[in-house]
């Protein structure tokens, strides 16, 4: 679980990475490095199947970026809460911004949707927040994004794969301006050069697989592509708004715990209105915020959206602004947003300090996963909490 986004915007698909490591320093560089670098990587890259030509020519002139090494480092500082997150992801205006760019592209969602069995609200969705429906994909020069983050050397290896891979990209002829994100992800839904390998299709026959254009048609069915190779299910929903009853064992709430819709219905557990649960097969109870906030029945099509990017605001918001393109309601609960999220050096400190008592975090890395989780959930259970799991200031000022 995730319960705070980013600064890299409110999409950056595929790319959320791995925290600094703590303590590692790292000199920040210079063009004069990265060239040096450049003429080093040439004889890899040329190994690694890349024509020469294609090499001197998209590498010619590649400038280092410091901003996107900054970028890079501190991603996760700029935290969100989840109830913050929504209200620019799943604005009215997007709502409506997206409604129209269905209807804009009716024929091609549909068809999309017909060969690849993924909703066309779910794609628009997905494209709405990665590039606001393709108003925005990015400006800076992809090649040198990653040669700086490559050069840079915190995660070189990473983003040597992922430079090799543009160039690729370059190499066939699929992109005449290659602009993207800090991170190296690009195009109307910002795929990384090695998911454009791994999932792109060329969808208007012309044999490129374009993803950066203005007609969106390639990126948007690779996005489907992409959808239904983790196991999109059409028809299952993502989730949907539940309220749970007085006394609920809040120790249920969480994606490890899977039960028949017959056993959340025997528990209590209601749709958001008070109807009975829809039954899509077993399911999850899921607390992003807390037990204040938004509680939510999952399925299965939720984990693929997770591939797509791990945090669970992310998620969230592709789900209901794709159930409100489709017709269905807003999110009915509140959110405690008298709550803020914690800091990166906070969420740190939360790891620590729950070591120390006992509740193994599974480390200290500032990233709030399911060991961490539990850990709290485990913390907040010892000291009579409700054990939702969620890392507030409150369980931290307890632990202190």
């Amino acid at each position: 679980m995730a319960f705070a986004i980013g600064g890299a915007g409110v999409g950056s698909a595929q790319t959320l990475l791995p925290d600094p490591v703590e303590g590692r320093e790292v000199k920040m560089g210079s063009q004069a490095g990265l060239d040096a670098w450049v003429k080093d990587f040439r004889s890899r890259a040329l190994e690694a199947g890349i024509p020469a030509a294609t090499f001197d020519a998209a590498m010619r002139g590649v400038e280092f970026n410091p901003k996107v090494v900054e970028r890079d480092r501190n991603q996760n500082e700029f935290s969100k809460t989840i109830w913050d997150y929504l209200d620019t992801a799943v604005s009215e205006d997007r709502v409506a911004l997206g409604l129209q760019a269905i209807a804009r592209n009716r024929n091609l969602l549909e068809r999309i949707e017909a060969d690849y069995g993924v909703e066309k609200e779910v794609i628009a969705a997905v494209w709405g927040l990665e590039s606001a429906y393709g108003t925005f994909r990015g400006d800076l020069p992809v090649l040198g994004s990653l040669a700086t983050l490559a050069y840079e050397g915190r995660r070189g290896a990473f983003f040597e794969t992922e430079l090799i891979a543009a160039l690729r990209i370059v190499a066939g002829g699929h992109v005449a301006r290659f602009t993207g994100s800090w991170a190296g992800a690009s195009g109307h839904t910002q795929f990384m050069p090695s998911s454009w390998e791994k999932f792109a299709v060329d969808f208007d026959g012309d044999g490129k697989k374009d993803l950066w254009s203005d007609d969106p048609g390639d990126a948007l069915a690779s996005t489907a592509n992409y959808l239904r190779y983790w196991g999109w299910v059409k028809g299952q929903p993502w989730g949907v708004e539940v309220t749970l009853p007085e006394g609920f064992d809040y120790d249920q709430t969480t994606e490890r715990v899977v039960k028949p819709v017959a056993d959340w219905q025997a528990l209590g557990v209601r749709t958001a209105t008070g109807a009975d649960l829809p039954d899509h097969g077993p399911g999850s109870i899921l607390l992003p915020g807390g037990h204040r906030g938004a509680a939510f029945l999952i399925w299965p099509n939720f984990q693929v959206i997770e591939k797509y990017n791990t945090a669970d605001a992310y998620v969230v918001a592709i789900g209901s602004l794709s159930d409100r393109m489709a017709g269905g309601p807003a999110i009915r609960s509140g959110w405690p947003r008298d709550l803020r999220a914690l800091t990166l050096a906070e969420r740190r400190e939360l790891q620590e300090l729950l070591g120390r008592a006992g509740f193994d975090p599974g480390g200290v890395d500032g990233r709030m996963g399911p060991k961490t989780v539990a850990a709290v959930k485990a913390f907040q259970k010892a000291r009579g909490l409700v054990p939702d799991g969620y890392p507030s200031l409150e369980v931290l000022d307890r632990l202190r």
